[in-house]
């Protein structure tokens, strides 16, 4: 596996392992309406657009395997973990630990105290082995249909 710095060319290649990882892995914590809201298909061409600036302001970093794009996560200046995801034929394989070690790793180097990030019911215990601690439960609405995710964070570094 290899793991560097997000480039704006990989910004649809990511944006399609989106959908692909909600549409498949997250479908057994949520509705099929439920992973429509989440990940509306019609709103492809748009997120490529948002996404490429988005992901370019932030700490973004890209996992690939044979030259493919496996996952992909990133922690905006506000020290949010904000988007994990990990290819649905790749789960389990060490990928999403790598990136977030990375980040954390960023995280630490700018001296944050802690991250917080808001996990899926699917994503919450990966956190929880990681030390992160859910602060609250919250619903997030998405084009009228409501999502069940977590408040949670970790703290990085301590004060010396």
């Amino acid at each position: 596996m290899e793991l560097y710095k997000f480039n704006t060319l990989d910004t649809e290649e990511i944006v399609s392992l989106f959908y692909e990882t909600v549409h498949s892995v997250n479908s057994k914590d949520y509705s099929q309406s439920e992973l429509d809201a989440w990940a509306p298909r019609n709103e492809k061409e748009f997120k490529v657009k948002s996404w490429k600036e988005s992901l370019g302001q932030n700490i973004t970093y890209v996992a690939k395997v044979n030259n493919k794009i496996v996952g992909f996560s990133d922690l905006t200046q506000s020290r949010q973990l904000d988007r994990l995801y990990v290819h649905k034929e790749y789960q389990g394989k060490g990928i999403a630990t790598a990136l977030v070690d990375m980040l954390e790793s960023q995280a630490k180097k700018l001296n944050l105290l802690e991250i917080d990030t808001e996990p899926s019911i699917t994503a919450k215990p990966f956190f929880e082995q990681r030390g992160y601690k859910v602060i609250c439960t919250q619903i997030v609405e998405r084009i009228g249909v409501n999502l069940t995710n977590y408040q949670m964070i970790k703290k990085v570094r301590f004060l010396d």
